[in-house]
């Protein structure tokens, strides 16, 4: 729930779900954001990784069984998951829980993402919850996942589908639904060429946000019967609840802002230029995710670092941040930062200019550089004098300059063989 005021649904029927997070996704739109890394565990908002988010959202809610289902390249993913998310307590029955691809049901790895909830089938009968909670370890937002429990068991549903209002010409990217008056999901069709409106609002329609409640046996049933339909591509869109809405009870659950009844805060940050755009809304004044509410905390692990600092005050050599958000450990020495997020460690020596910048942790920039609108990747070492975001031509040779013009820089392009995953 975006509202902080509001009733948590912690109750016996959270305590009663396990989450299964699918966090195996490359992200392959990310560009080379995810050469070295799983979408899920790229950078985010100054100190978090993307998949901080909704494990949060999980021990928020009161859900404190958690699976991790990883595949691709996820060394530091599995690194930032052990180090920053080992605070349950096993004695309670709480875990947050790596689940790797392990072929242990097929033969191949997992090829989509009802498939990698099958091959783990055995994982879930073990844990035996009433519900199980399926989710994207790759979306930005807050949310209560009490209260779509709490509906799912209320109505009866053997499905819950997660979902929010997008505009209409952008719905081609999601799993789009129609629903009757009351809730139930009577179509749905996976990334459309054509998406139907939603009805008296003919500019948006009703998208799958990747988020499922399923009660456990339903589930099973579902899991078992995709596995053995040939041609299925095994995946929840394309296959499985386009296929049950016919025969069981599948409802849509509306993600709204409790204070505002209209969409609540989610982001898709799917694309350079969404995820440059979603990190530097968070600046703004009153921005619609809140990283500074202490009632719904974003948990992470973060290095021991100390404040960031500032250095000279002289005309032309002055150290300064103005509408920023800064981590802690960056240095920022004569040099003027505009409307950027530099995450930990950064160190920018001085007469540099930095505008309209998503810098990532263990930067350094030499002097006099000037870099606007972009996206620089972690452990780059940025040579004195160089030039970013000011020459679209001269940026095409050596980065990746984004439809939008957001130009993402990574060590490789610098010719720094980093070849890191962190």
């Amino acid at each position: 729930m975006n509202n902080p005021d509001s009733v948590r649904y912690v109750s016996r029927i959270t305590r009663n779900t396990l989450a299964m997070v699918l966090a195996g996704g490359r992200g392959s739109r990310l560009k080379q954001l995810t050469q070295w890394r799983a979408k899920p565990a790229v950078p985010f908002g100054g100190k978090f990784r993307i998949i901080d988010f909704p494990l949060s959202n999980c021990v928020n809610s009161g859900i404190r069984r958690v699976g991790i289902l990883t595949q691709y390249k996820s060394h530091s993913l599995n690194q930032h998951i052990q180090r920053g998310w080992g605070f349950m307590r096993g004695e309670l029955g709480e875990f947050v829980e790596l689940v790797p691809a392990q072929q242990r049901m097929e033969t191949s790895w997992y090829e989509g993402t009802a498939d990698a909830i099958y091959q783990n089938i055995d994982i879930i009968r073990a844990h035996n919850p009433e519900y199980v909670l399926i989710l994207a370890g790759d979306h930005i937002y807050k949310m209560d996942y009490g209260t779509m429990l709490a509906a799912h068991v209320e109505s009866g549903a053997d499905v819950t589908v997660g979902c929010i209002e997008v505009p209409l010409e952008e719905a081609s990217a999601f799993g789009v639904m129609a629903i009757d008056e009351d809730g139930r999901i009577v179509e749905f069709a996976e990334k459309p060429a054509q998406p139907p409106a939603m009805p008296g609002q003919p500019d948006k329609a009703l998208a799958s946000m990747g988020i499922y409640v399923f009660s456990r046996d339903a589930l099973i049933d579902e899991l078992i019967r995709d596995a053995n339909t040939d041609g299925s591509s095994r995946d929840f869109g394309n296959d499985i609840i386009p296929c049950i809405i016919k025969q069981r009870h599948v409802r849509a659950f509306p993600f709204r802002n409790t204070s505002t009844g209209g969409p609540a805060y989610w982001r898709d940050v799917g694309t350079v230029d969404a995820f440059w755009s979603a990190n530097l809304e968070l600046i703004g004044i009153s921005p619609e995710l809140n990283l500074y509410d202490r009632r719904w905390p974003i948990w992470t692990y973060q290095d021991q670092v100390p404040p960031a600092k500032f250095i000279f005050d002289d005309e032309g050599r002055r150290g300064m941040a103005v509408d920023s958000m800064i981590a802690g450990g960056c240095i920022v020495s004569g040099s003027s930062v505009r409307h950027s997020m530099l995450f930990s460690n950064v160190r920018i020596h001085s007469y540099c200019k930095v505008e309209d910048a998503v810098i990532f942790p263990d930067v350094e920039i030499g002097r006099n550089c000037h870099i606007r609108k972009a996206v620089i990747d972690k452990r780059c070492v940025i040579p004195p004098d160089t030039r970013i975001g000011l020459d679209p031509e001269e940026d095409a040779r050596r980065f990746h300059v984004s439809e939008g013009g957001v130009v993402l820089v990574t060590p490789e392009m610098l010719g720094q063989r980093v070849h890191h995953a962190l």
